[in-house]
């Protein structure tokens, strides 16, 4: 966890918690070691690069938290730079709720996962929503390469900070595509083996 986290998650009520539990002195250490926004490195950025889905929360005007998930190809979730997310926003159900609690409140924070790795991210930040008539260049250069899909808006976020948790409790999968082609290789395998055995068994005399 950086201390920039810390600063942000670690509200009176937690840290009173914190007090309670008996963890407050070692995080209040790392709270104090933060300071400016989190800037995204090489191995947050790769990670980033290769999700095919993330959760997004948002913030109602009545104070509910609101969580969306959202997926596409693996990069459809942009590193713009080092401070700086962004996707493009299809055309969905048409609740827009995402898109109301924005206007209400910028703060978001997204949950990254890869049940493969059992590697997990958080990551706070604030949202900009630019519609596409107002600069669609902008908006086009955030879709997804090859994506046919409508683009309504694009979604950039200032990242103000990440955390990084461990894999305990993360159940290891592997994704569908991923498992189908490891059946087909090994398929493919058997076959092989079972060509070379019946080629085997013919080349041996049977005993009389």
């Amino acid at each position: 966890m950086t201390g920039r986290y810390g600063q942000v998650a670690f509200t009176p009520l937690v840290t009173e918690h914190q007090e309670i539990h008996g963890s407050a002195a070692a995080y209040a250490r790392m709270v104090e070691a933060g300071g400016e926004r989190d800037r995204i490195g090489r191995g947050e950025a790769a990670f980033i690069s290769s999700r095919d889905s993330f959760f997004l929360a948002t913030v109602s005007e009545t104070g509910w938290p609101y969580m969306q998930h959202r997926g596409g190809p693996p990069g459809f979730l942009k590193v713009i730079d080092e401070t700086t997310l962004g996707f493009a926003d299809f055309r969905g159900n048409r609740q827009y709720i995402t898109r109301g609690n924005l206007d209400h409140d910028e703060r978001v924070s997204l949950f990254l996962i890869d049940y493969q790795l059992q590697a997990r991210m958080k990551i706070f930040g604030r949202a900009r929503v630019v519609e596409l008539e107002d600069d669609p260049e902008l908006v086009d250069s955030l879709a997804p390469v090859g994506s046919s899909a409508r683009i309504e808006r694009g979604i950039l976020i200032d990242v103000e900070a990440y955390d990084w948790n461990c894999k305990q409790h993360i159940p290891q999968l592997v994704p569908l595509a991923a498992a189908r082609q490891t059946v087909a290789e090994l398929a493919e395998r058997i076959s092989e083996l079972e060509a070379e055995l019946a080629v085997a068994r013919g080349a041996v005399p049977s005993e009389t």
